[in-house]
């Protein structure tokens, strides 16, 4: 290819983004980030470049982390094993410290850096910085050997309350990045882990955000689970109770799904599930006419 050759492909993909660059400037993205995406470092650097894309054209993102995989690792080293119920970390006061530790010491902390690095404007916050999430301890109940329901203590694992998005608002007014990780207050000054799916969708309600992006390991929702050809685009809001019947909507994405209904419900625009393993997966749903992934949207 010749370099005029390169040159007219740039240019094809710049003029094929501009509409949507238009469409979204000055609107707000929450965008969910973990799995294998914060693992590698070559597509933690793609997702700080996309975010920081946004950013430079005005549109402003706000960016939610995990860390699933490295705290498991730290605990690990620590002698502690990870113990889970219903894909949810019984955290106790230990595990918490810890969980933090990863959270907010190295994991927030690399990706300020980064975004700052590439010569953008980013600042770390936990959902306990301004009362940011409140959060109360979660209540879970299973069936015991007699089939009867009794309690589970998960420990210090929070379910959100209520979230005031003032620190975010302020933050974005000035141009910056806001970076979170998802640990919450409790009233008596508890400090709760919190699923970051879910923060990431509680956030975006707060600040009416125009999309919430879930990164995730999978391409979407596919139709046939071993065809990655089957695809679903889009999916309204009113399809979804017919995909569940259908078995579609199942495992362990009806907790996204959950969390993508809720944020509809709560106001945001539209959700994306996509696969945060490509390069630049952000850019290629938002800028692009096909998109990438699963887009949830509403009824009307």
């Amino acid at each position: 290819m010749t370099p005029m050759e390169q040159g007219l492909g740039k240019a094809r993909v710049l003029v094929e983004a501009l509409p949507y660059i238009q469409k979204f400037a000055g609107k707000t993205v929450v965008i969910k980030y973990g799995g294998h995406a914060m693992v590698d470092p070559i597509l933690k650097e793609s997702v700080m470049l996309d975010i920081l894309l946004l950013h430079s054209v005005g549109i402003r993102p706000v960016l939610v982390h995990g860390g699933g995989p490295e705290i498991n690792s730290m605990l690990k080293k620590v002698g502690i094993e990870s113990q889970f119920v219903q894909g949810l970390r019984v955290t106790d006061a230990q595990t918490m410290e810890i969980a933090q530790m990863v959270l907010l010491g190295k994991l927030n902390t690399e990706m300020v850096s980064l975004l700052n690095r590439f010569g953008g404007k980013s600042v770390g916050l936990s959902g306990k910085d301004a009362n940011l999430l409140m959060a109360v301890k979660k209540p879970m109940q299973m069936p015991n050997s007699s089939g009867e329901m009794e309690n589970i203590d998960l420990g210090l694992v929070g379910q959100i309350q209520s979230v005031t998005p003032d620190i975010l608002n302020t933050l974005l007014g000035q141009g910056y990045i806001p970076v979170i990780s998802p640990v919450a207050s409790g009233e008596a000054g508890e400090t709760f882990n919190v699923n970051a799916d879910t923060a990431a969708g509680k956030i975006a309600e707060a600040l009416k955000a125009d999309k919430l992006l879930l990164l995730t390991d999978v391409r979407g929702i596919l139709r046939e689970v071993s065809n990655t050809d089957s695809l679903i685009s889009t999916i309204s809001r009113g399809e979804v109770e017919t995909l569940k019947a259908q078995g579609i909507l199942s495992g362990g994405m009806l907790p996204k799904v959950e969390c993508a209904i809720s944020a509809l419900d709560g106001g945001v625009g539209s959700v994306h599930i996509l696969d945060g393993r490509l390069s630049h997966a952000i850019l290629l749903e938002l800028f692009t006419d096909g998109g990438i992934g699963t887009m949830f949207k509403g009824d009307a």
